[in-house]
C-alpha cells in the first residue's frame, strides 16, 4: 500500500490526526478501504472507530464539510476549491462546501512582530504613524490589521501567519498520497478526478500564500478599470509589500452583507447591480483575467454608488479562445440555439476523460437539445442564467464529462454574480446585462483585423509545419533505414479478448492438472501393498489434498473474474 511507503516521520502525526477525524465524522470505512489504518497502527497509533450519535445523523455533505472545517486551514481552503466545481458534484454538496468560513483565531501582534519587522526592514512603529494591535479580521492564512502613514492615509496591512507554510506543504503533501490511493482504491470516487483536483489546488494554494502575486493581480485589475471611476481597487503600497505581506489602501464603504446599511445610506440597488454585473462580465468575457470570487464579503459599496472590490488571492484567466466559447454558449443559450450550445460543451467535454462513445455522445447531444427546448419562447426578462448554467453542467456531470479548471471557476463566479444581483434588485436581468457583452464579442472576431489576426496565426503554424516536414521525413526514412522504426498497433477489445483466452488456457490447464492428480492418487491408493511400496498411499493421500488445494484455487480466480466482470 502506498501509505506503507510514508517515509517522512513528520507526517505521520499529521496523518493521525486526519483518520481520526475522518472516522469521528463517520468515514471510518473509507480510512480502513484506502490503507491508512493499517499505515497508522504500524506506527504504533491508537484509533477509536466509534463516532459520536449526532455526527452520523448528518447527511454526508454536512460530514464532510464538518470534517475539513475541524482539519484545519489547508482543508478550509481545499473545501473552498471543490465549491468551485460545480461540475463534479451536485448542488448540496456545493451548498456546503460554500459555507466553509475562512476563519481563525488572532495571533496576537507580539508573536507577528518579528516577522513583520523582517519584512518591513524595520520596526513597524519606525513606519506607521498609528498602528492597530488588534486585527480587523483573521483568516487561516493571514489577519489584516489597520494602519495609519506618516501622511495620515489609511491602510490595511495583510501579514502571513508565521510558520503557516511548513504546514499547508505537509498537507499538500498528504493529500496527494491520498488522492493518488483513492484513484487506484477507489473506483467509485475515480470520477470526481481527486488527483486533478488536488493538483489544482496546490497551485491555486501556493499562489495564495504569495502575497506578493495577490498584488499584482490586484494592479492587472486596476489597470483594466483605469477609465471606469465607479469601480474602484486598492492602491497597492508596493515599498512594503512581499511574500508575506501585503499593504494597501484601506477601504472605507460598506459592506456587500449589509444591504440595511445600503439602503440607510441612500444607494441605488438596482444601480449597484449593474455596475457590479458589468465589471465582472468585462473582466471575464472581456478582459480573460477576473475576480473568481466576487461574494458579497469581497465586494463594497461607496458613496455615489461606486464599489470596490477586495481579495484578489483567488483569480481566473480566461485565452481569447475560451472567451470566445463562453460568449458563443451564453449567446445560444439566450437566443435558444441548440446546435451551437449543445457543440460547444461538447467540445468542453471533450477535453477532460471520456470513455463514452458515439452512442454516448448523441445521447449527450439530445439532451442538451432537449433542455435548451425547454426555453423556448421564455420572454429574455424571464431566464435565470445561473440555473441554467447550473443544469447545463449537471447534465454533463452525469455524463461523467468534467470542465477544464478555468471554466469551473468562470461557471462558479458568474452564479455567484447572478446571485448577488438578485440580492440587491430582485427584478435583476442577468440576460439583458450580459447580451451587449456576447455581441460585441462575437462581432468583434468578423472585423477586419480579427480575421485577418486569425489568418496570420494560420499561416505561420502552416508555414511552420511545412518548413518542418523534410526533417522529420529524414529523421522517419533514416530510423526505417536502420530498422528501428517500430509501429504498434493496440485493439483494445482484442487484447481484451487475448487475456480471457489467456485465463481460460491457464483454468483449462490447471483443470487437467487437478483431475490427473485425481486420477493418479486413486492408482496409488490401490496399489498392491507390498513391503517395497508401504509409502504409496501416504503419497496418494499427497496427491489428493494438492488436487483440493488447486481446486479451491480455480473456483477463487473463476469467482473473482465474474465479480471483476
Amino acid at each position: 500500500m502506498l501509505w506503507q511507503a510514508i517515509g517522512a516521520v513528520r507526517d505521520l502525526g499529521r496523518l493521525h490526526e486526519i483518520a481520526g477525524v475522518l472516522i469521528r465524522y463517520g468515514f471510518g470505512d473509507m480510512v480502513r478501504r484506502i490503507g491508512m489504518a493499517q499505515a497508522l497502527e504500524g506506527a504504533g497509533k491508537a484509533l477509536h472507530w466509534r463516532e459520536p450519535e449526532q455526527l452520523a445523523r448528518l447527511e454526508p455533505p454536512a460530514r464532510v464539510r464538518r470534517a475539513l472545517e475541524e482539519l484545519g486551514p489547508s482543508f478550509v481552503k481545499l473545501g473552498q476549491i471543490l465549491a468551485t466545481r460545480v461540475d463534479l458534484f451536485p448542488p448540496e454538496w456545493i451548498a456546503e462546501f460554500s459555507k466553509l468560513q475562512d476563519d481563525a483565531p488572532a495571533r496576537s501582534f507580539a508573536e507577528i512582530h518579528a516577522q513583520l519587522t523582517e519584512d518591513l526592514g524595520e520596526p513597524p512603529e519606525n513606519i506607521f504613524a498609528e498602528l492597530d494591535l488588534h486585527p480587523l479580521a483573521a483568516a487561516s492564512l493571514a489577519q489584516v490589521h489597520r494602519a495609519k502613514l506618516a501622511d495620515g492615509s489609511a491602510v490595511v496591512l495583510k501579514i502571513r501567519r508565521p510558520g503557516i507554510r511548513p504546514t499547508v506543504e505537509a498537507d499538500l503533501r498528504l493529500l496527494a498520497r491520498l488522492a493518488e490511493i483513492i484513484e487506484t482504491e477507489t473506483p467509485d470516487l475515480r470520477r470526481y478526478r481527486p488527483q486533478e483536483v488536488v493538483r489544482q489546488f496546490t497551485l491555486s494554494l501556493r499562489r495564495e500564500l504569495d502575497f506578493a502575486a495577490e498584488c499584482r493581480n490586484a494592479e492587472r485589475i486596476a489597470d483594466q478599470f483605469i477609465d471606469h471611476p465607479e469601480i474602484l481597487i486598492p492602491r497597492i503600497h508596493w515599498q512594503w509589500c512581499g511574500e508575506r505581506l501585503n499593504v494597501q489602501d484601506f477601504v472605507e464603504g460598506i459592506s456587500g452583507r449589509d444591504l440595511a446599511a445600503a439602503d440607510a445610506a441612500g444607494l441605488d440597488r438596482k444601480l449597484l447591480a449593474r455596475r457590479g454585473a458589468e465589471a465582472v462580465l468585462k473582466m471575464m468575457l472581456e478582459d480573460g483575467f477576473f475576480h473568481a470570487d466576487p461574494h458579497p464579503g469581497n465586494v463594497f459599496y461607496l458613496p455615489d454608488n461606486r464599489i470596490a472590490f477586495i481579495d484578489f488571492g483567488m483569480v481566473g484567466r480566461l485565452p481569447e479562445e475560451r472567451r470566445i466559447q463562453v460568449a458563443s454558449l451564453l449567446h445560444g443559450l439566450l437566443t435558444r440555439d441548440t446546435e451551437t450550445v449543445a457543440g460547444v460543451l461538447l467540445d468542453w467535454g471533450s477535453e477532460g476523460e471520456s470513455s463514452g462513445g458515439d452512442a454516448e455522445l448523441t445521447r449527450l447531444k439530445s439532451e442538451i437539445g432537449s433542455f435548451v427546448d425547454m426555453y423556448h419562447g421564455v420572454p429574455l426578462h424571464g431566464l435565470n442564467m445561473g440555473a441554467m448554467l447550473s443544469d447545463l453542467v449537471s447534465i454533463l456531470r452525469e455524463h461523467g464529462l468534467p470542465l477544464p479548471p478555468d471554466l469551473a471557476l468562470m461557471l462558479k463566479a458568474f452564479i455567484t454574480l447572478e446571485g448577488m444581483g438578485r440580492q440587491l434588485d430582485p427584478d435583476f436581468d442577468m440576460a439583458a446585462e450580459a447580451t451587449p457583452f456576447l455581441k460585441n464579442i462575437l462581432l468583434a472576431q468578423t472585423t477586419p483585423d480579427a480575421l485577418a489576426r486569425r489568418g496570420w496565426h494560420a499561416l505561420t503554424d502552416t508555414i511552420g509545419l511545412v518548413s518542418s516536414l523534410p526533417k522529420d521525413l529524414r529523421q522517419f526514412l533514416r530510423a526505417a533505414r536502420r530498422g528501428k522504426l517500430q509501429v504498434q498497433v493496440e485493439i483494445l477489445p482484442l487484447k481484451q479478448f487475448g487475456q480471457q483466452i489467456d485465463r481460460a488456457a491457464s483454468r483449462l490447464a490447471l483443470s487437467i492438472s487437478i483431475a490427473a492428480l485425481i486420477i493418479g492418487s486413486a492408482i496409488v491408493m490401490t496399489a498392491d501393498r507390498s513391503a517395497a511400496l508401504t509409502a504409496l498411499p501416504s503419497f496418494g493421500l499427497l496427491g489428493f489434498i494438492a488436487a483440493v488445494i488447486g481446486g479451491l484455487w480455480l473456483l477463487l480466480s473463476i469467482w473473482r473474474s465474474g465479480r471483476s466482470d
